[in-house]
């Protein structure tokens, strides 16, 4: 086993709260791909996220105390297949100075479909006229803010144009679906939690600049393993 300061980054400044023990994890799921596999269009990942059942992933997590969902926005510039992220300002309450979707919580009498349209429109002034639903990944439940997680996949008719909200929002970060598939990006690790006897997967992109890990880390993995036709998101 490897203590937690045994590991020096080469991607963001977050802070990562690594316990004491963890390991090494698996490799990407789209490992061993030829090169000309490893390329995401925007036709079959609609046509897979059609297809398939959405589930509630099931964690240690605490039960959910309330609802929120994000916006996995996509959009196609020079045939390539880019993702929308923000990454939060340090004097945010919580998740300060990570990388995430644009999202939040819930409001009264709102569906989540609209929370998500709602929060990218105040963090990034997405125009949600732009945004064309085309499916939902697995929801997830966060261990620190203790909320259930609705995540929509959506596609822009067009770049856009974007400014970030500066109480929220310090940088927009665009970044290509292919970008995060080249050697060296991925990683897992193992992390023990000897208070609950278990041990589970977390999922990182080790990107230009920013580290992206927890939870939009592993909705980024699964849509990338739906975009590629990989089997399971799970192993």
């Amino acid at each position: 086993m490897k203590s937690s300061e045994d590991k020096i980054f080469r991607g963001g400044l977050q802070k990562i709260p690594r316990p004491q023990f963890w390991s090494e994890g698996a490799e990407a799921p789209w490992a061993e791909l030829k090169a000309a596999d490893k390329k995401i269009s925007l036709r079959f990942l609609e046509k897979q996220l059609l297809g398939r059942t959405v589930r509630i992933e099931e964690t240690a997590a605490p039960p959910p105390k309330r609802n929120s969902a994000v916006l996995i926005a996509l959009y196609e510039k020079q045939d390539e297949l880019t993702v929308i992220l923000t990454r939060r300002t340090k004097e945010m309450r919580s998740h300060s100075g990570e990388v995430s979707f644009p999202g939040g919580g819930q409001e009264l009498d709102e569906d989540l479909w609209h929370t998500a349209l709602r929060e990218a429109n105040e963090e990034v002034d997405l125009n949600v006229s732009l945004v064309r639903r085309i499916g939902e990944l697995d929801h997830l439940t966060t261990v620190s803010s203790q909320s259930r997680i609705v995540p929509y996949v959506a596609v822009l008719r067009e770049p856009p144009e974007m400014r970030p909200n500066p109480v929220e929002v310090a940088a927009i970060l665009e970044v290509p679906l292919n970008e995060l598939l080249l050697p060296g990006i991925y990683r897992e690790e193992k992390w023990e939690w000897p208070t609950q006897g278990s041990e589970r997967p977390i999922f990182f992109f080790e990107i230009d600049g920013d580290t992206i890990w927890g939870a939009t880390a592993n909705l980024l993995r699964q849509l990338l393993v739906i975009g590629l036709g990989l089997t399971s998101v799970g192993e």
